[in-house]
């Protein structure tokens, strides 16, 4: 017997979630990209400590959601596996475009690229394939994926856009070796054009961090 896998197209739904009002007085636009185990309505609650008036927070959701710790209770989110990786990519890139299509952000705004965690995957392939024109590029304990190259990031004008680094200086996730590797990635990428602010803690989110980002 032989197994042949095909693949379909069709149409599918997906929610986001946003934060304050857009309007005259908004200064910042905020796309944010959550890690996995989240749902986009507790991660915004970490944004909470920006001005209302002028941030506008944009939070789209991890398409593919799950339980969490076999509990069969609580609901966490994954954006991609290993698995069908270039296809899974191509899908969630193609949700972030609709989700921009539908908010119809002003040009005349900041636009903040934040990615936390798993989350700083989605927002450097969503940077490289967009070619978006970022007042702010937050990468928060995460990693680039490893296709991406110097290539890739040609187009930024780091006159007018900041690269910020972020993790904690406990962080599991981050050991030696992969710090290393991900310093050597930074630099070549984005030609030591970035700051990196390492915080006493482990893999989480400091609102007061975020607070501090502008």
């Amino acid at each position: 017997m032989s197994n042949t896998e095909k693949t379909v197209t069709y149409t599918t739904e997906n929610t986001y979630l946003t934060q304050n009002e857009l309007t005259q007085k908004t200064k910042n636009v905020w796309l944010v990209f959550h890690g996995i185990g989240y749902l986009s309505r507790y991660f915004v609650k970490y944004f909470n400590v920006l001005n209302t008036e002028e941030n506008y927070i944009i939070v789209p959701q991890a398409p593919s959601k799950y339980y969490l710790k076999n509990e069969y209770k609580y609901v966490g989110a994954s954006w991609l596996t290993r698995e069908n990786t270039s296809m899974e990519v191509k899908n969630v890139l193609n949700y972030i475009d609709a989700v921009l299509e539908a908010e119809n952000i002003p040009e005349d705004v900041n636009l903040i690229l934040f990615g936390f965690s798993q989350g700083v995957s989605i927002a450097s392939r969503w940077l490289a394939s967009k070619k978006a024109n970022c007042k702010l590029v937050v990468l928060y304990a995460g990693g680039i994926p490893n296709e991406l190259t110097t290539e890739d990031f040609e187009f930024m004008d780091y006159s007018s856009t900041e690269i910020k680094i972020i993790y904690g200086n406990q962080d599991e996730f981050l050991t030696p070796d992969r710090l290393k590797g991900e310093r050597i990635k930074i630099d070549k990428l984005f030609q030591s054009n970035a700051e990196t602010t390492i915080f006493e803690g482990g893999h989480e989110i400091k609102p007061s961090i975020i607070k501090d980002l502008i």
